[in-house]
């Protein structure tokens, strides 16, 4: 199997696009939400060449205290993201969700560079980068869900019934691509293996790790998220 990633041409990137901007045309024509579905097809190609050559510099340094202020920058706009949905609120909750998404997400975050990987130094660029960036993002994600059916099931039922059905939804992505993997998809990280050229079985180790890292930070950073809003809630 070749084991050199082959480079892939702008010209060729383009025709990637075309699907993006199939997606955007049923956007215009069917959803009143097309400008932000745009802005956020053009935010991802400035953000991920931008992000392309700045790692290159990262890794090229590869600056413990560098790591340090990327993955703070991280967890604060991941804060920042996950209250897209309350944004008359973000003030209010921004505290909460910091402590949730740092509670869950750095805890992995150790567990799995120090006890499954046993990084050496731990604050390397090229590992806890890609790993940061991940869990963060699953953290992100399920907490934004959880935030928004929080807040929609308070006004009808008790803390407990909304923190149930907040938790329960904010982890349905997680819990489905588990069942799927394998059946459904090869998720990101183990077809980047394989087509790098790494062994099936190998990769299928790694593609576990990363799994499991991303359902359990994403529950933890959930849970506190929901345990902190009840106690602030209790507290008014």
């Amino acid at each position: 199997m070749n084991s050199a990633v082959s480079t892939i041409p702008l010209s060729q990137l383009a025709i990637a696009l075309l699907p993006a901007l199939v997606a955007l045309g049923i956007f215009y024509q069917w959803s009143d939400n097309a400008s932000r579905a745009a802005w956020s097809v053009l935010r991802m190609l400035i953000q991920l060449l931008l992000v392309g050559y700045a790692l290159t510099f990262v890794f090229t340094y590869d600056s413990a205290m560098l790591v340090i202020l990327i993955l703070m920058v991280m967890i604060l706009a991941s804060t920042w993201i996950a209250l897209g949905s309350v944004k008359s609120k973000i003030k209010d909750f921004f505290l909460i969700v910091l402590i949730s998404i740092v509670a869950g997400g750095l805890s992995t975050l150790f567990l799995i560079t120090q006890g499954v990987l046993q990084l050496d130094p731990w604050l390397s660029s090229k590992t806890v980068l890609p790993l940061a960036g991940m869990i963060f993002s699953s953290s992100m994600n399920a907490i934004s869900l959880a935030v928004e059916r929080f807040y929609a099931e308070l006004p009808r039922c008790s803390y407990k019934e909304a923190r149930s059905a907040a938790f329960n939804a904010a982890l349905i992505p997680n819990v489905n691509s588990m069942f799927a993997v394998g059946l459904v998809s090869l998720p990101g990280m183990m077809t980047g293996q394989i087509l790098s050229g790494v062994s099936p079985l190998i990769a299928a180790r790694y593609q576990i790790v990363v799994m499991s890292m991303l359902f359990g930070a994403s529950a933890i950073s959930v849970a506190c998220f929901l345990a902190l809003a009840g106690l602030k809630r209790a507290s008014r």
